[in-house]
């Protein structure tokens, strides 16, 4: 099945060569490309893409703008939305994912990487670049570790589950879990599943600031990997 990618990014050099990469890719069919949010909002209605990779500071409409309104359309169903970025401010990560995107990368991100973070969206993961996921959580701690009541419901979890969980929240995808834990990725996926539904969870996001707040990892356990 072949996965329809829109390309919106307004530095030239940067979207041909996402373009190229996308279009060199099996089992990719880049269908539009857009210079800014508007162009974009415009050309996922036109061209029903299955994933769009959208650049954050663009001119006319922004990034974050565009995608509120591409996911508030009628498309059924809406195409998951990459935001990819030079920009790893979390509260524009927080604002991305708060407008429904599925996943957020630096550009700095390796092409092969990009192809498999893509691909795993477009199955319906949703996933965080690992130093988008410290940045992020690290500055929820640190303005919630004074305040921060919510209870742990960790005891539901399973020790696999739990493990799981502490992979996700050092900003592992699915195949990396897999690989670490010698699971298929549809185990992983599973679990995954069952461990957000156990915590009360609606998305990976959540799943990583639950890890942090409930302290199963600290911002700097990652060197415990």
């Amino acid at each position: 099945m072949t996965t329809r990618v829109l390309v919106a990014d307004d530095q030239p050099l940067i979207r041909a060569g996402l373009v190229a990469l996308f279009t060199a890719a099996p089992g990719f069919t880049v269908v539009g490309q857009a210079a800014n949010g508007e162009e974009a909002v415009a050309l996922a209605a036109e061209t029903r893409p299955d994933v769009i990779l959208m650049d954050v500071r663009m001119p006319v409409v922004d990034g974050i703008a565009a995608t509120r309104r591409i996911l508030a359309g009628p498309a059924d169903p809406l195409p998951r939305v990459v935001v990819l970025t030079t920009f790893d401010l979390p509260e524009y990560v927080c604002t991305a994912f708060g407008e429904g995107a599925s996943g957020f990368l630096l550009k700095e991100t390796p092409p092969d990487r990009i192809i498999s973070a893509v691909r795993a969206i477009a199955a319906g993961d949703v996933l965080l670049a690992p130093a988008i996921t410290r940045r992020l959580v690290e500055t929820y701690t640190e303005r919630h570790r004074a305040t921060s009541t919510t209870p742990s419901r960790l005891a539901e979890l399973t020790a696999r589950e739990t493990e799981v969980l502490r992979l996700v929240a050092f900003g592992l995808s699915n195949q990396d879990i897999a690989g670490r834990l010698v699971l298929s990725e549809a185990t992983v996926k599973t679990h995954v599943k069952r461990l957000m539904s156990k915590l009360r969870l609606t998305s990976r996001a959540q799943a990583v600031v639950a890890a942090y707040e409930s302290g199963l990892v600290t911002p700097l356990g990652r060197r415990d990997l």
